[in-house]
């Protein structure tokens, strides 16, 4: 087992636009669902109605995560500007 100990720190995580990324994943869940709304008879017919809650399941998720998100990115930005100040 110590020959798979890592012999390094782990890198920095990566910080990108994550906000944006949400709302992004979120609309596009969206926007599937409302394209195959009007195929909702056909997806039932041959079993595949799975599809349309699938991409409403993910806009509804996609929702609470642009919640965590927002929160998340409000609560790094307190805590650098608290540390910017000398607060900490």
């Amino acid at each position: 087992m110590a020959k798979w100990t890592p012999k390094h720190e782990a890198p920095e995580p990566l910080e990108g636009p994550v906000v944006a990324t949400i709302i992004g994943g979120t609309i596009a869940w969206f926007v599937l669902f409302l394209v195959q709304l009007p195929f909702y008879g056909w997806l039932d017919d041959h079993g595949h109605l799975w599809w349309l809650w699938t991409c409403l399941a993910g806009a509804g998720l996609g929702l609470i995560g642009i919640w965590y998100v927002r929160k998340r990115d409000a609560a790094i930005k307190r805590d650098a500007a608290l540390k910017a100040a000398g607060v900490k």
